[in-house]
């Protein structure tokens, strides 16, 4: 007989083996998924008072937590959040007063639960064992706990586990058909100090959960059955080494192998296991045609179909894999022997509706695909590690997977954790290390500890030797370590807490700048945590809270604003300071971009940090969703495979100068685009094309490829001017723009001048008693809790200022009317742009709470959510028979330089000396008195 049909009949056998043994009459696998009893044990007194033997009376669902079952205690002011609060004024400030009070509690540092429980429940199953597993070991799995779990089987206690990450699973080596109870003991108290920050634990994000997640179940195990498999590709080789971990004797036993892809049976192996094989086989399978490769283009994942046979019976697990070459290579990484750039944002395990992360495959898909439309192929998973879906959609969607063991601590101190970590990360990566998304382990985020780069460096060397399949670093954010394969740090990026000084705040508006002196020189630099830049809140949000958490933080937020009658303010706020927010945004990535031997970003966030202060540094919301401001299709011009980029010295111009810009590509495509055929144009507010050109050049893959310049005198521009610089390669997605400013160099005479004052004085007064306009520039002059104090940037808020003790910037961008006669010399669209820049860093903010809610500013500053006071750089009022304009903005100092100051007070001059500077609501000199200093 031939040896294929040998073959053959053998896989034969054993698919009718399987098939007999899963039938409805004998099932080897049971769920237990359903109703548990259960009951809280906060004094944690059950196991002396041994509760595993006594029927518990309350009841829950599982798999669930719970919390989301209404299990807990009420939240107060005396609840014990897992997770740092910074700003502690909640507990004390009168302004919150009403909202510690019973009935009607509010938190305002991150999303809120109705219940709260951190301590020990147990829960409580009777199962039954079929006769047909009389001569069976039982496994029980139990997918995802938080934390500890204690089994107990009929009053005995089995073993304990404590993996946050993995699945618990417990070996029971006989059980006698019949009833039995299960009493599992689940402890949610950080018993390990992984951080109590870390997202792995934290109130901040997922929430400190109690109860266990995603499959649970038990299955009968023959004698001899499969541990786990780890699988080792070889591409260049065109062959998997194979190791199979088993538990038991293998004396006499046989080993299936079987390779499918896409569904289909490809290759088949069979070895016979000798009796001193010991707990592990290890095999080679060849490949005779080339193997089909793993990357973000090409997610090509092969499954392995593991059956182990033996006197005792037949078991069988089955494993994903992929075949990528992932290496450092010098500064930048490859894959599969060509370059990437990874674009990456966090995932910080926010799960709104449930307080636990995703078990399913469908939300993981959502999460991944929306990543994909706004341009990223990479995601960090901050202080935790996602669970099996999470790995599986990635595998097949092509996404490149940052992982982590659940630590925000101090580390290499010998603490406890020094050892849990360093098991968890082996039970990590023996549970998850097939799967070719996963592509990066670290530590955690941001370590403390005197030791900390010693132990962080053994670590990743011991990582080394026990896994070879991806690339290893110490930390987000820090230490540089000498064996690690890349660094993350936060180096190569603009803003950071208290970096008012960065480059959008300081320097003359450009996109000829990059991070090339902030990375190593010889390992692969991805920057750490990118953006953090803040958006005001969207109320609109509220309503999609319906799960365990609430949005209770943003209804103080939005009582406030409606307290100080802006609440028809929200959606615009919302707006423009969304726009500001993607604009830096769009400056971080394409800087990241221009970088030559940048290996990738890593964004703080694509989505909110609902957490530590409420960071809401996303243009989506938690649940991944759009706010509106932008969508994919913008945000992807500016972050893709392939992206257009033009240096340019500066973006505001007088019209006697030569515009000049320097056209160039990112080009991490899954190829070369050969004679790409390169247009630009430059087109005003309406669409009119007034300049446009082309070039022709080929676009390899990688950054700093030249494509051409662009240079042309801007003297037709006779007209203050807002145009856009457009560049895209033709019969291709692939475009990118930036709008740039044209003012006169000479400003038109203004006829019939204001009287224009820098104190509001005796003879101010009485010009405007006799009817005259009068301009009153009070930059210098806001007394401090008018506004003095409140330092106003370009740049929006870093972060949140409840987390960062307020450092700057507070606020959050300007909003106006763009077509309202006082900018019709200022052309803007509303909101910041890079044409505000010299007047924001140059500017005081003013309160005018004490003016009536219908007096409104001309321009906006809009302020920080905690605060929500109305302020403005700009506002006009009738006083006496005269006009007043009031501007806090510096529109004296060095105007030569200062274009956009220049044209600004330039428009506000022509406004005030037209019939439309004729302002209809009335102030006194008493209530413009009460904003400055005395």
């Amino acid at each position: 007989m031939k040896k294929k049909n040998i073959k053959s009949i053998f896989y034969l056998l054993v698919s009718t083996l399987l098939a007999l043994v899963s039938c409805n009459n004998s099932p080897s696998e049971l769920s237990l998924a359903g109703e548990w009893k259960f009951a809280l044990d906060p004094d944690d007194i059950g196991v002396s008072e041994q509760w595993q033997m006594k029927e518990l009376s309350d009841k829950v669902q599982l798999p669930g937590s719970l919390q989301e079952q209404g299990k807990g205690d009420d939240v107060s002011i005396h609840t014990q959040w897992t997770g740092s609060v910074v700003d502690k004024s909640w507990y004390t400030a009168d302004e919150y007063a009403k909202y510690r009070e019973p009935g009607n509690i509010k938190v305002p540092f991150w999303l809120n639960p109705d219940k709260y429980y951190v301590g020990v429940a147990w829960y409580q199953k009777e199962i039954e064992i079929p006769e047909s597993w009389s001569d069976k070991r039982i496994l029980l799995e139990f997918e995802r706990t938080h934390w500890e779990t204690s089994l107990y089987i009929d009053g005995n206690k089995i073993s304990h586990q404590d993996a946050l990450q993995v699945p618990h699973r417990y070996l029971i080596n006989s059980l006698a058909p019949g009833k039995h109870l299960l009493s599992l003991r689940v402890d949610n108290r950080v018993h390990i100090d992984v951080g109590s920050n870390a997202h792995s634990v934290s109130d901040h994000t997922q929430t400190n959960w109690n109860g266990v997640i995603g499959e649970i179940k038990m299955q009968a195990l023959p004698a001899l059955a499969i541990d786990h498999i780890q699988v080792y590709p070889d591409a260049k080789a065109k062959k998997a080494t194979v190791k199979v971990y088993m538990d038991g004797k293998p004396a006499g036993s046989r080993l299936a192998l079987n390779v499918l892809f896409e569904g289909q049976s490809i290759l088949e192996k069979e070895i016979d296991i000798e009796a001193n094989a010991g707990n592990c086989v290890e095999t080679a399978i060849e490949w005779k045609d080339n193997v089909k490769l793993w990357s973000e283009f090409t997610p090509n994942v092969y499954r392995l179909q593991a059956v182990l046979s033996s006197r005792d019976g037949v078991n069988r697990k089955d494993v994903n894999f992929g075949f990528r070459e992932l290496k450092a290579n010098g500064t930048h990484f490859d894959i599969n022997g060509r370059p990437i750039f990874l674009r990456g944002t966090l995932e910080c395990c926010v799960f709104p509706k449930t307080g636990y992360p995703a078990m399913d495959n469908e939300y993981w898909a959502k999460i991944y695909a929306t990543c994909k439309s706004y341009g990223l192929n990479h995601v960090r998973f901050h202080s935790w590690c996602p669970p099996a879906a999470a790995f599986h959609v990635a595998d097949s969607m092509g996404v490149y997977l940052q992982v982590e063991c659940g630590g925000w601590t101090s580390v290499g101190d010998g603490n406890k954790q020094d050892q849990w970590i360093k098991e968890e990360s082996i039970r990590i990566l023996n549970e998850y290390g097939n799967h070719p998304s996963f592509c990066l382990l670290a530590y955690g985020n941001e370590p403390s500890g005197n030791n900390q780069v010693n132990y962080l460096n053994d670590l990743v060397v011991y990582w080394k030797q026990h896994d070879g399949r991806r690339l290893y670093t110490s930390a987000g954010g820090w230490p540089l370590v000498s064996d690690a394969d890349y660094y993350n740090t936060d180096k190569p990026r603009i803003g950071g807490i208290g970096r008012i000084d960065n480059i959008l705040n300081v320097y003359t508006p450009r996109t000829d700048y990059d991070f090339r002196e902030r990375i190593l020189e010889d390992m692969p630099v991805v920057s750490h945590e990118v953006g953090q830049w803040c958006v005001y809140p969207d109320f609109k949000e509220i309503d999609k809270y319906t799960g365990v958490l609430k949005a209770k933080n943003f209804e103080i937020f939005k009582e406030t604003l409606n307290e100080k009658g802006l609440g028809d303010m929200a959606d615009k706020f919302l707006y423009a300071s969304g726009r500001l927010q993607t604009l830096c945004y769009k400056m971080d990535i394409e800087a990241a971009l221009r970088t030559p031997g940048f290996a990738g970003f890593q964004l703080l966030d694509l989505h909110d940090f609902p957490g530590q202060g409420t960071a809401l540094v996303g243009v989506l919301n938690p649940f991944w969703e759009s706010k509106g401001y932008v969508d994919g299709k913008e945000y992807s011009e500016f972050c893709n495979q392939t992206v257009p980029l033009a240096r340019m010295p500066k973006l505001i111009w007088n019209n006697n100068e030569q515009f000049k810009a320097d056209i160039e590509f990112a080009h991490f495509g899954e190829k070369p685009l050969q004679d790409a055929s390169i247009l630009w144009n430059v087109e005003t507010k309406e669409g009119n094309v007034v300049k446009s050109g082309s070039f022709r050049h080929d676009l390899p893959i990688g950054n700093l490829i030249e494509a051409g310049s662009i240079e042309f005198p801007l003297n037709t521009f006779t007209d203050p001017t807002q145009l856009t610089l457009k560049v895209n390669v033709e019969n291709t997605e692939i475009a990118n723009s930036w709008n740039i400013w044209v003012y006169p160099a000479r400003k038109k005479e203004i006829q019939k001048m204001p009287y224009i004052t820098y104190k509001l004085d005796k003879t101010a007064i009485d010009k405007l008693n006799q009817g005259e306009n009068v301009l009153f520039l009070s930059y210098g002059k806001i007394a401090p809790k008018e506004g003095g104090d409140i330092r106003v940037a370009f740049t929006p808020i870093f972060w949140n200022t409840a987390w960062t003790y307020n450092v700057p910037p507070q606020t959050l961008g300007f909003l106006c009317d763009p077509a309202h006669a006082a900018f019709a010399a200022f052309p803007n669209d509303g909101y910041s742009d890079f044409q505000w820049k010299d007047l924001a860093v140059s500017c005081n903010a003013m309160v005018m709470d004490d003016f009536p809610h219908d007096f409104r500013p001309l321009v906006y500053v809009i302020d920080d959510w905690f605060k929500n006071r109305k302020l403005g750089v700009l506002f006009e009022g009738k006083v006496g028979k005269g006009n007043l304009m009031v501007c806090s903005i510096d529109l004296d100092t060095d105007l030569d330089n200062r274009l956009s100051a220049a044209q600004f007070k330039q428009s506000i001059l022509e406004y005030m000396a037209s019939s439309h500077f004729n302002p209809q609501k009335e102030i006194t000199p008493e209530q413009i008195e009460n904003l400055l200093v005395k």
